[in-house]
């Protein structure tokens, strides 16, 4: 029969609707992602075209030789200014209240980290060192963009796929610094001190703790961090990347901590694409603003939650998820998918 489980990290409810329960394997797409050519003359992420984005900000130097189909470029990583932001870099940032009428400067800052100068490598097909460079471009540009005296909270986030919200298919990250603290990130840092205030322990160590302890969520592990099915997971495949230390902020993530982190979302990242062809999915960095730094009762992972299925009116209704896979078994399922291709 279906259940109902709790996610102490979010605060919500999960239906899990055993009922109407899916096979791992069912949720491979019945059509094939379309083939992408390595270079595109008209995509602004393209090498060639560096002129067609907004003044860069950042990049990482090409370390090698191109690909065979790729021009030549002397850049790995490449971060610009978001061409249509979501807020103003340029705004000062002001308050007002009148009765219920709230309101903020739109101040903030909006930025793309291009991941590869080659058009159809996502992040689960690029090397080990390059995705390394990918995870230095983010921490970077995360530390720069929090240092902005307008900046509350800074999100980091990649969208894989037209139902993840891609509106270019190069593959590339965000990153957004707002000047409030949005509410989910809010919720989730009252949920974990609560839980302090109540066992003096971290949230997010219990969690793993439990995750370590019984084993069949686990998914992947490396020196430095543990990726799982969290036990309540919102929908079927959602993964949680840990790290095995407490560190309250990203930016306190050591150097070797940081590069074992991105060969481990490699890992996790081929995992989905080989098991699963290739899914949509929304990547996002869960962390604290930049004062957090030293926090007792948070630390940072990242989550990912491939588009297996729509939100529709129930989930928008009541704020509630219905998961129609069990965690466990979508646990297994990865474990089980090798993070090579077929021979």
């Amino acid at each position: 029969m279906p259940e109902l489980r709790y996610n102490f990290v979010t605060g919500e409810w999960v239906i899990i609707a055993t009922e109407r329960a899916k096979r791992p394997e069912d949720f491979a797409p019945h059509t094939a992602r379309a083939q992408l050519p390595a270079h595109v003359a008209t995509c602004p992420f393209c090498p060639g075209n560096e002129q067609q984005t907004p003044p860069e900000l950042f990049r990482i130097p090409r370390r090698a030789a191109p690909r065979p189909g790729v021009p030549a470029s002397d850049w790995q990583v490449r971060v610009v200014p978001n061409k249509f932001p979501a807020l103003d870099a340029q705004a000062e940032l002001f308050r007002s209240t009148e009765g219920l009428k709230r309101r903020v400067s739109g101040a903030g800052l909006h930025e793309v980290i291009i991941e590869t100068p080659e058009h159809n490598r996502t992040l689960a097909l690029l090397s080990e060192s390059e995705i390394e460079l990918v995870a230095q471009a983010y921490y970077q540009r995360y530390d720069a963009i929090t240092r902005d005296p307008r900046i509350a909270h800074a999100t980091l986030f990649r969208n894989h796929g037209e139902r993840a919200g891609t509106s270019l298919e190069h593959p590339h990250a965000q990153i957004v610094g707002t000047p409030i603290m949005p509410p989910q990130v809010r919720g989730r840092m009252e949920n974990a001190l609560r839980f302090y205030d109540e066992t003096g322990e971290c949230l997010n160590c219990s969690v793993m703790r439990q995750e370590l302890q019984d084993r069949e969520r686990l998914v992947a592990q490396s020196e430095h961090f543990v990726a799982f099915v969290p036990y309540a997971a919102l929908t079927p495949f959602h993964l949680w990347i840990f790290p095995r230390r407490h560190i309250a902020s990203f930016l306190e993530t050591r150097p070797e901590e940081l590069a074992d982190f991105a060969r481990l979302l490699r890992l996790v990242l081929r995992k989905l694409y080989f098991g699963l062809d290739d899914p949509d999915y929304n990547l996002t960095l869960r962390a604290p603003p930049r004062e957090a730094s030293g926090l007792k009762y948070f630390h940072w992972y990242a989550g990912i939650i491939p588009r297996m299925t729509r939100m529709a009116g129930f989930e928008l209704g009541s704020g509630m998820f219905i998961n129609t896979t069990l965690p466990e078994q979508c646990a297994a399922f990865l474990r089980d998918t090798p993070a090579d291709p077929p021979s």
